[in-house]
C-alpha cells in the first residue's frame, strides 16, 4: 500500500510541476485582449485559465493529502540501526591490539642482537 501511495505521489508531483510550467502569467492576457494569438490557442479565445487553474488546484490538493498520508505511514516505523551508528563502543579490531601484547618488542629483548654498534 505504501509503494502505491509513493508512486501516485511522484506522478502527482511531476504533473503539478508540468501544469505550473505550462500556465501563462497574468501579464500574458494583455495581448490576447487586442486579438493577438486568440485563434491559435487550444482552449479558445477565453484562454485556459479555468481548466488550468482547476487542474492545478486538484493536483495540489491530492499532493498535500498524499503528503500527510505518507507522513503518517512512515511516522510509526522504527529505523534499523547499523554497527556504525553508535561509535562510542570499541570495535573488535582495537581490542586485539591492546597495549602489553607481544607484537611490540621491548628494549630488553634487543640486548643480545647481532646489530653492530
Amino acid at each position: 500500500m505504501y509503494e502505491i501511495f509513493l508512486v501516485v505521489y511522484l506522478i502527482t508531483a511531476l504533473a503539478l510541476i508540468g501544469m505550473v510550467l505550462i500556465q501563462q502569467g497574468k501579464g500574458a492576457d494583455m495581448g490576447s485582449s487586442f486579438g493577438a494569438g486568440a485563434s491559435a490557442t487550444v482552449f479558445g479565445s477565453s484562454g485556459a485559465g479555468n481548466f488550468m487553474t482547476k487542474t492545478t488546484t486538484v493536483l495540489a490538493s491530492v499532493f498535500f493529502v498524499l503528503s500527510i498520508v505518507l507522513g503518517n505511514l512512515t511516522a510509526g516505523q522504527i529505523k534499523k540501526t547499523d554497527e556504525w551508528s553508535d561509535l562510542s563502543t570499541v570495535p573488535a579490531v582495537e581490542t586485539q591490539l591492546a597495549p602489553g601484547t607481544e607484537d611490540v618488542p621491548t628494549a630488553t629483548e634487543n640486548k643480545g642482537s647481532d646489530v653492530p654498534k
